[in-house]
């Protein structure tokens, strides 16, 4: 198989893949549990990948562009969407507690959100 027949195959893919990404961080500004930020820097990611055009629109986009750049340029993430971030993290994890899910369940819950919520808290504030 040759690249551009490699391209040709793949490229629909990440545009699919690219647009699942954007209509679920469009979801997450909706529904807080569901966070935005890392779907639409896996949506930038895949339309790079897949659509340039897509990938340019996106970076332009008013609401998602300046993240998308800050994130690339910086590994950074503003103060207000890392508070966001922690909020929702918690307020799911309490959620947790008062639905009175399992231990087991808990325990899980509690790694893969304490993790989420150190590597959030951690990335720098970007430029001022």
């Amino acid at each position: 198989m040759t690249s551009k027949t490699h391209h040709y195959i793949t490229r629909p893919i990440w545009v699919v893949l690219g647009s699942v990404s954007l209509v679920l961080g469009v979801i997450g500004i909706l529904l807080p549990v569901l966070p935005t930020t890392p779907f639409i820097l896996l949506a930038a990611y895949c339309f790079g990948k897949g659509s340039p055009r897509l990938r340019h629109w996106l970076e332009n986009h008013p609401r998602f562009g300046k993240p998308i750049l800050t994130w690339e340029e910086h590994g950074a993430i503003a103060p207000r969407h890392k508070r966001m971030a922690a909020v929702m993290m918690a307020a799911t994890f309490g959620l947790s507690l008062v639905l009175g899910l399992p231990a087991h369940v808990l325990i899980i819950q509690a790694v893969c959100l304490g993790g989420a919520a150190l590597f959030v808290l951690t990335r720098p504030p970007g430029p001022q």
